[in-house]
């Protein structure tokens, strides 16, 4: 396992909508797990292949809550939300920083177990997870949180604090 650096805003692979995994081999496997110790490292709770340089949809998220397992998925996307909150987000790619965005209260995702080959879905509601989930799915369409603020202006300066989202 290797910690990669995480590209940052500006960077153009952080714009560009990431490919879809075709076959899930060991290059994958290689990828998930220096993504996990790239953002363990960082420390985060999620992390997008684009954050490292890679262009491929592939997540890993671990919100270290008892109710939800670390979990990586391949070629995730959200199926379903609902409702509208506000919420203070951050991103190791916008390092020292955050910003109030509005995520959904209720989110299900799914994508592939990298390990097993399956089709998991996640169902989370008004947590961390529910917002992870969207915050790593939309690095991997291009987007990044600082997308959803009316301007520039509206970033908050993190002083000292630690980053927490992916």
């Amino acid at each position: 396992m290797a910690i990669i650096p995480i590209r940052r805003a500006g960077d153009p692979v952080l714009r560009e909508p990431a490919r879809r995994v075709r076959t899930i081999d060991r290059s994958i496997h290689k990828l998930i797990e220096d993504m996990w110790e790239t953002m363990y490292d960082a420390p985060g709770v999620g992390l997008a292949a684009p954050q490292i340089g890679v262009p491929l949809r592939v997540i890993v998220i671990d919100v270290h809550d008892e109710r939800y397992q670390p979990i990586a998925l391949v070629n995730p996307e959200i199926v379903r939300r609902a409702g509208q909150r506000t919420c203070d987000e951050g991103c190791l790619s916008v390092p020292g920083f955050r910003g109030q965005i509005p995520r959904s209260v209720r989110v299900v995702a799914q994508g592939t177990d990298p390990y097993t080959g399956k089709l998991v879905r996640i169902k989370a509601e008004n947590d961390l997870m529910a917002e992870a989930l969207e915050h790593e799915i939309d690095h991997i369409n291009g987007i990044l949180y600082i997308d959803y603020l009316p301007s520039p202006d509206a970033l908050i300066p993190l002083g000292d604090a630690p980053e927490v989202r992916g």
